[in-house]
């Protein structure tokens, strides 16, 4: 399943994390196997087990005692744009709050819509949308000068 695994990638921001997170899911899968195949689509189930599971791996107590040390992102005097800055887009990323991550990572990678996203969360398409908001205006502080690709800006 090269599709969780990216989707763990673009959550947690590391391949090993990813990797980890995904184990996990799989564990826990394996023993809700009757209830996830009971489920309507059992890739939406397996896509939210691994929210739910990056989710809670804040809760874990070794989690709040190790944390990887974040590069500082400054503010950038080249205007961003393209695939030459994804790396500054990632990095801004991780900077974003677990569940504020967790939706801009399904609604914008995934493509999922409102309902998707609050189905997978386990919360009201309100926090979806609100959630989002808070994000991109967060991003947006973090990345000054980005410029969406196809922009009319000078």
């Amino acid at each position: 399943m090269p599709w969780l695994r990216r989707l763990a990638y673009r959550l947690c921001g590391q391949w090993s994390a990813a990797d980890d997170l995904v184990q996990e899911c799989l564990v826990a899968l394996y023993r809700h196997w009757r209830k996830a195949t009971a489920a309507d689509s059992l890739d939406a189930y397996v896509r939210a087990m691994l929210v739910h599971a990056y989710l809670a791996e804040r809760k874990l107590s070794w989690t709040r005692r190790v944390r990887p040390v974040a590069d500082v992102i400054g503010p950038s005097t080249v205007p961003l744009a393209g695939a030459e800055h994804r790396v500054d887009l990632l990095a801004a990323l991780t900077k974003l709050s677990r569940g504020q991550r967790a939706v801009l990572v399904l609604r914008y990678w995934e493509d999922l819509d409102v309902a998707q996203t609050a189905a997978a969360l386990g919360c009201s398409t309100g926090t979806v949308k609100s959630q989002t908001s808070y994000a991109i205006a967060a991003l947006r502080r973090l990345l000054p000068n980005y410029e969406p690709e196809g922009s009319d800006a000078p």
